[in-house]
């Protein structure tokens, strides 16, 4: 266990093996990444582990909640995963989606686009705080699921390395905003540069202080 965690803030396999003796043969763990950014995409990931495989808790010990853990460990973790799950999907919901439908609406259609990129049918969903209503697969949602089930926090992992490397890449493109430091998200900085620059075609102009200031 990595210094400073405790106990509850390591995931397990405990509900996804105990999923898959019910014969839910592949159990996708959900989560995302940026939803309280000012500026981006949100990203959502599913990922669908090996549960027959007798080290897979081995080989994916040091898999925490992204937020836990340094951007350097999260990118060494991102390969790993991909190396070892089953199947992997990622989507995306664009920054004028989010404001046309809400942020809890455009991460929904995300995670549905993630799940239409796995190449696996999953049998059973476990995601971070949303449910998926609208799918006919049985399903269970907890509040920090990303810090309980380690699918998930697979999938937080994968969710968030992406949209960084994808805020890395649209900060060439607007330069001036710092979107390869901050992700888009609120900071001095980020706020200095809205108030210097005005806007730029990725922000989310439904979130405050875009929204607020009328920038």
């Amino acid at each position: 266990m990595p210094s400073g965690a405790s106990a509850m803030d390591v995931p397990t396999l405990d509900t996804e093996l105990a999923l898959h003796s019910q014969g839910y043969d592949f159990v996708a763990g959900l989560d995302e990444a940026g939803r309280g950014a000012w500026a981006g995409p949100v990203v959502a990931a599913a990922v669908i582990l090996p549960l027959d495989r007798p080290d897979l808790g081995l080989v994916l010990q040091d898999v925490r909640d992204s937020k836990q853990i340094s951007p350097a460990k999260r990118d060494v973790l991102f390969g790993i995963i991909l190396q070892t799950a089953l199947d992997v999907g990622v989507g995306v919901s664009a920054p004028g989606v989010i404001d046309r439908d809400g942020i809890v609406p455009a991460t929904r259609r995300a995670m549905k686009k993630a799940l239409t990129h796995l190449s696996l049918q999953p049998s059973y969903l476990i995601l971070d705080y949303i449910r998926l209503t609208t799918l006919a697969l049985p399903q269970m949602s907890c509040p920090r699921a990303d810090s309980q089930f380690l699918s998930v926090a697979a999938a937080s992992i994968i969710a968030k390395v992406t949209r960084d490397r994808l805020m890395i890449l649209l900060g060439q493109r607007y330069p001036g905003y710092g979107f390869a430091r901050h992700k888009g998200y609120g900071t001095a900085g980020h706020r200095a540069a809205l108030v210097s620059l005005g806007p730029a075609a990725i922000h989310r102009m439904s979130f405050a202080p875009l929204r607020c200031s009328g920038t």
